[in-house]
């Protein structure tokens, strides 16, 4: 039996592989970082055997309540990711899986590549209605990746939306292809009718150094990029810096930044409550594309989320509280499960890049449904 974990994005270490019901396994945390609970890995030889997984520093992962009623999954082509038999003890998860092939993947949650990110820009500008822009680049030299939708007008609204500034939150990037794949098509009414008044960014990885190198949360120096946006660096966050910039040239009327979260088994969105220029008016507005969004799609809903902060108590360093402030404008953080939606679950896949690509083409819809409401 083989663990490995030398390719990209992959991230384990093996301590002991000697008994298949008793394979011990390390996860490594973020560079010049103490994150950590992003895995992802390849176990080989290991057809009809019992196998059991055992993660023995699950319990001072970043995020323990992400290991209550989590199922890690799998796949033996690296395209179709299913769920398998996962329990946390308090201590160690322990994956459990009788392989029906030679090999066979496991991760956190489906993984998302550097390469398949290249093949989304790539698929994005053979589309005539969209321009790439390198916009930057980060600090291990990879580029930063912005896509334009729909023509630069000055009677146009401009929407933003960024994803993946925690690499381990695949899930995002995913999200972020199901809007690709919904823009670029010429026969979409509502696609048409919104770029008939808007022109849409979109930044589908906002952190591809982590992403390549396995990190749950941070960048090749250890920076949360979601702590930058008030004052983002070259040293530190040469990503958020040059994303920023880009807005301010364009300005930004409606914004969302796209996220996973480990603990909460829910689709949710998280406002800007707590920014000094919150007011009733943008409250009717978060209101409405929030209940808007949940009768388009049953998979998201709104009784479930994060506190709500009080007036004057939001931290301005994250992305949407700095950007809704900076703008005057409705920026949201929208967030999916690792685990499975409770309300509406799959035993075979739980929440799976099918349904983040579903997700979006909704966010979409709503966009338009509340137009004139939420773009102002």
């Amino acid at each position: 039996m083989f663990i490995s974990s030398q390719f990209e994005g992959g991230n384990i270490d093996c301590i002991d592989s000697s008994d298949p019901s008793n394979i011990l396994l390390n996860i490594r945390a973020d560079h010049q970082s103490d994150f950590y609970q992003w895995f992802y890995f390849r176990a080989a030889n290991v057809k009809d055997l019992d196998c059991r997984y055992v993660i023995t520093n699950a319990a001072g992962a970043s995020y323990q309540k992400g290991w209550e009623g989590y199922r890690a999954v799998a796949s033996y082509d690296r395209e179709f990711w299913f769920r398998v038999d996962t329990s946390f003890d308090g201590e160690n998860l322990v994956i459990e899986h009788n392989s029906s092939e030679d090999q066979v993947y496991f991760a956190y949650f489906a993984p998302y590549s550097m390469e398949r990110h290249a093949d989304l820009i790539a698929f994005a500008q053979t589309s005539a209605r969209c321009q790439v822009e390198t916009i930057g680049t980060t600090l291990d030299g990879q580029a930063m990746d912005c896509l334009r939708f729909g023509e630069i007008d000055q009677g146009h609204k401009n929407i933003w939306m960024v994803a993946r500034q925690h690499p381990g939150e695949t899930m995002a990037e995913w999200w972020m292809e199901g809007m690709v794949n919904r823009l670029v098509d010429h026969s979409d009414p509502v696609v048409t009718a919104i770029l008939d008044k808007a022109t849409i960014y979109l930044v589908p990885n906002m952190n591809p150094d982590g992403s390549r190198r396995g990190h749950l949360r941070t960048n090749a120096v250890g920076s949360n990029l979601n702590r930058e946006w008030d004052n983002p660096t070259l040293e530190k966050s040469p990503e958020v810096l040059c994303v920023l910039e880009k807005i301010k040239q364009t300005g930004l009327d409606f914004g969302l930044d796209v996220h996973g979260d480990e603990a909460l088994p829910y689709n949710f969105i998280a406002g800007t409550e707590g920014i000094p220029g919150w007011d009733p008016a943008r409250q009717q507005q978060l209101d409405l594309f929030k209940t808007t969004l949940a009768n388009v799609n049953p998979d998201f809903q709104f009784e479930h989320g994060y506190p709500v902060n009080h007036a004057g108590s939001a931290n301005m360093s994250y992305c949407s509280s700095s950007l809704a402030q900076r703008f005057e404008a409705l920026v949201m953080t929208l967030e999916m499960p690792f685990k499975d939606a409770s309300d509406t679950v799959d035993q075979i896949q739980g929440w799976s890049p099918e349904r983040c690509g579903r997700l979006a083409h909704s966010c979409l819809d709503t966009l338009h449904l509340c137009w004139d409401q939420v773009v102002k």
